[in-house]
């Protein structure tokens, strides 16, 4: 996959600091961009339920302290048609409502309000807490923002928290990721993608043995960032 830029520089040196978590994108550029997408289990009193969700990231350029700066920030998110029945169309209205607060600049803030939607079809399990116990969501939408802060959370750009990294990690977390897409082979027999991945932000240093991606920790297991092995099974 490629990425795809929103460029917004300041029109002179003069100008104020441009905070690109908060700069607004009014649309999506056309092309390819980074994306990643993430399968989940729910379960709920009428059974097992798998769901696909994909989050889609661009690159958006600011100012801080006189310097231009460049991240890769969460702009678009989806659920595939076909998944949740009679739910799609709810769900996929309220992913339509968080691309648009993610390209107005208050992503955090709409992730922590879909937390607290609530159905009248009972719970909805999904995920472990850091203790391993098993937690509770109050409808599907609820357990869908939770699994995306934590896809984020292993992408670097949310804290443990929930809240966004500073400007200066994820500045720095975007170009170590973009040195290592555009790194060259070193030697003739080596693909770009074997080349060793620098350390970033929240990942770990050793590599999947499945797919060689970057490695973070979930639920207290290094997990693979691209195909979700786990060392924990």
């Amino acid at each position: 996959m490629v990425g795809w830029s929103v460029l917004r520089e300041p029109a002179n040196d003069a100008a104020a600091d441009i905070d690109p978590l908060s700069l607004r994108i009014d649309r999506r550029e056309e092309g390819s961009w980074q994306s990643v997408t993430t399968k989940i289990n729910l379960t709920s009193a009428s059974g097992s339920k798998t769901l696909y969700f994909v989050i889609g990231f661009g690159v958006v350029c600011g100012r801080l302290s006189g310097e231009r700066v460049c991240i890769e920030r969460p702009l678009e998110f989806f659920v595939p048609a076909g998944q949740t029945a009679a739910e799609h169309q709810w769900v996929s209205a309220t992913m339509r409502t968080l691309s648009l607060a993610a390209r107005g600049g208050f992503l955090v803030k709409a992730l922590a309000d879909l937390r607290k939607v609530s159905w009248d079809r009972g719970p909805v399990w999904y995920g472990r807490s850091k203790s391993g116990k098993g937690l509770v969501h109050d409808s599907e939408v609820a357990a869908i923002a939770w699994a995306i802060q934590q896809e984020l959370q292993r992408r670097g750009y949310l804290d443990e928290h929930g809240n966004e990294r500073p400007v200066a990690e994820l500045a720095a977390h975007y170009a170590n990721t973009r040195a290592f897409r555009d790194a060259p082979a070193r030697d003739a027999g080596q693909s770009p993608a074997a080349a060793p991945m620098p350390p970033l932000p929240g990942l770990l240093a050793e590599r999947c043995p499945q797919c060689r991606g970057g490695m973070a920790m979930k639920d207290g297991c290094p997990t693979c960032l691209d195909c979700g092995w786990s060392k924990c099974g």
